[in-house]
C-alpha cells in the first residue's frame, strides 16, 4: 500500500528530460541535443512562450530530431490557444514522422496572461480554456485517426478533416497534459498518457501562488489525479519538474529563478533535490514506490552536468 493507502501499481522505469530554452546558432542547438542524448537523457523538452528568449518549439524540436537519433523530443507545454487543433495536428504528425516517431506532445491550457495581451488574445478564464484544451484533443486524436473526422464543439469546428501523413506513433504520439488545478488534473486523467504536475501561478505569472507551494498540495494533486484516473491510473506515466538542485555536500542549490524564494518550503517534495547522489537517489525510488512519480523534467539545463550521475543510477530502470 502506499502512504496514502491506495494500492501500489507496478513501478514505471525512470526517464528525465532537460527544457533547453534558447542557442546563439543551430550548431550549438544541435550540440546541445547530442551532449543530452550522450549524457543519457531520455528526452529533450521545450516550453512554449512568446516573451523571453525562448526558441520557437517545434521548429526547435525538429531540428534537434536531425541532430540526434534517440532522444525523445517533447514540448513542455504548448499553449492550446496559440494553435489551432487542426494546424497542430498536421505540424505534430509532420515532426513525428521526421524524428522517426519520437515526440511527445505536451499540453496544457495556457496561463500567462501577459503573452495574451501582447499576441492580441483574449485570456478567458481558467474553465473556458480548459473546455477548449479539451476539445483540442479530441481534434487531435480524431485527425490522426484512419479516416475522415468531423467536429462540432463550442470552440471548434471540424468538417470531415483527413489529414496526411499521419503519426508514425500509433495510434498517436504520447499526450502529456502539464497542470496543477484540479479540473486540468482530471482532464489529464482521463485523456492523456502523461501528466506533469505544476505550480499554479501567480496572476501575473511572476512565480508559483503560495498556497500551491510545499509537500501538502502536491500530495493533494497525486490524490485527485489518481481518483480521476482509476482504471487508468497503472498506464498513466506521472512526472513533475525539478526546480532547485544542489548535488553533494556543502553545495549551493542551483535554482530556477521561477522558485525564488520557495526553495525551503518545498525541500520535502521531488521538485528540490539536495544532497549527495545515494540520498537524491534514494529520494526519487521513495517518490516512485509511494507515489507513482517516474519521469522529471529539470527546469534549467544549468542542472543537466551536475544530474547526469543521477541519470546513470537510474534511467531506464
Amino acid at each position: 500500500m502506499t502512504a496514502g493507502g491506495a494500492p501500489r501499481r507496478t513501478p514505471r522505469a525512470f526517464r528525465f528530460g532537460v527544457v533547453l530554452r534558447d542557442a546563439r546558432s543551430a550548431s550549438e542547438w544541435a550540440e546541445k541535443a547530442r551532449r543530452l542524448e550522450g549524457e543519457g537523457f531520455d528526452a529533450l523538452l521545450v516550453s512554449d512562450h512568446l516573451v523571453g528568449d525562448r526558441v520557437a518549439p517545434l521548429v526547435a524540436l525538429a531540428a534537434a530530431a536531425g541532430a540526434t537519433r534517440t532522444l525523445r523530443l517533447g514540448t513542455l507545454v504548448l499553449a492550446n490557444d496559440f494553435r489551432h487543433p487542426a494546424l497542430l495536428a498536421k505540424e505534430a504528425a509532420t515532426l513525428d514522422r521526421l524524428s522517426d516517431g519520437r515526440l511527445e506532445l505536451g499540453l496544457g491550457a495556457g496561463w500567462m496572461q501577459a503573452e495574451y495581451a501582447q499576441a492580441g488574445l483574449r485570456f478567458d478564464p481558467p474553465g473556458v480554456r480548459i473546455a477548449r484544451l479539451a476539445e483540442s484533443l479530441a481534434i487531435l486524436k480524431g485527425l490522426w485517426g484512419d479516416a475522415a473526422f468531423s467536429f462540432a464543439g463550442r470552440h471548434y469546428a471540424i468538417e470531415r478533416g483527413e489529414q496526411i501523413p499521419k503519426p508514425l506513433q500509433r495510434p498517436h504520439p504520447p499526450l502529456l497534459i502539464g497542470g496543477g488545478g484540479p479540473a486540468l488534473l482530471r482532464l489529464a486523467a482521463r485523456e492523456a498518457q502523461a501528466v506533469n504536475l505544476t505550480l499554479r501561478t501567480r496572476p501575473d505569472g511572476s512565480g508559483p501562488d503560495p498556497a500551491d507551494v510545499g509537500l501538502a498540495p502536491l500530495l493533494r494533486k497525486l490524490a485527485i489525479l489518481r481518483e480521476a484516473a482509476d482504471a487508468r491510473w497503472d498506464s498513466l506515466e506521472i512526472g513533475t519538474s525539478v526546480w532547485a538542485l544542489a548535488v553533494g555536500s556543502g553545495a549551493a542549490a542551483a535554482r530556477s529563478a521561477f522558485l525564488a524564494g520557495f526553495v525551503e518550503s518545498m525541500a520535502d517534495t521531488p521538485n528540490v533535490l539536495a544532497g549527495e547522489v545515494p540520498a537524491i537517489v534514494e529520494k526519487l525510488l521513495r517518490w516512485r514506490e509511494e507515489h507513482a512519480i517516474s519521469c522529471y523534467a529539470l527546469q534549467d539545463e544549468a542542472f543537466a552536468d551536475a544530474f547526469v550521475p543521477i541519470v546513470a543510477r537510474l534511467a531506464g530502470s
